[in-house]
């Protein structure tokens, strides 16, 4: 008799508990490429939750065909043609967009999250649960570059998607924004910062 899924645990434990990101430590390198502002950031997490629900439930449907030796070859394909109707669809609507985002929209096929997900969840479980899987790793994963770019982008611009929010009194009184922290090592910092914060939260996910 198969194992019943917790379909509420699936969903929400990547918000926190088993984030991909600050728990897991997976796709840190598109967390330091793509936070310098919000709007990169939110259209790459809403990419890699389509992307990676979508492949999520590919994967579940065809698990039973799929030979245990091509596997791998095979996530790479599925992964490969949703990232590349994803990237045509920013092509065609959001073109400035995917422009900032450039070569991480494709490297989105070698994010280690969504390889992970179809090799530990999609192989071994049905479609909904693995739908369910991969929209709550996806929106886990962007709620960290979000925290990350909001304060990357306050701090370092001044400006919230693009607006700007810091009075120009402030400017005119001596404040300077901190451009140390459009700089890629200022994103790891600030994701150590988030990790802090989230141990404080879950005692249960800091080491003895």
């Amino acid at each position: 008799m198969a194992e019943k899924v917790d379909y509420k645990s699936v969903f929400f434990n990547p918000f926190s508990k088993n984030n991909p990101v600050v728990v897991q430590v997976l796709g840190i390198c598109s967390v330091l490429a793509v936070t310098a502002k919000l709007e990169p950031a939110c259209v790459m997490g809403l990419s890699v939750i389509a992307v990676l629900a979508f492949a999520n439930v590919i994967i579940s449907l065809l698990r039973n065909t799929i030979p245990t030796n091509i596997r791998i070859i095979v996530h790479l394909v599925v992964v490969a043609g949703l990232v590349v109707i994803v990237n045509q669809l920013l092509r065609a609507f959001a073109y400035d967009v995917a422009l900032q985002l450039s070569v991480f929209i494709g490297l989105i096929i070698t994010n280690c999250i969504l390889m992970g997900r179809l090799e530990a969840f999609a192989m071994g479980n049905k479609p909904w649960p693995a739908f369910l899987d991969g929209v709550g790793n996806g929106i886990g994963y962007a709620i960290i570059l979000l925290i990350v770019a909001f304060f990357r982008e306050l701090l370092g611009s001044g400006t919230f998607f693009g607006v700007q929010v810091i009075p120009q009194w402030c400017y005119d009184a001596g404040y300077v924004n901190n451009g140390l922290m459009i700089l890629p090592p200022m994103a790891l910092i600030v994701v150590a910062c988030v990790i802090w914060v989230q141990r404080i939260f879950n005692p249960d996910l800091q080491e003895k």
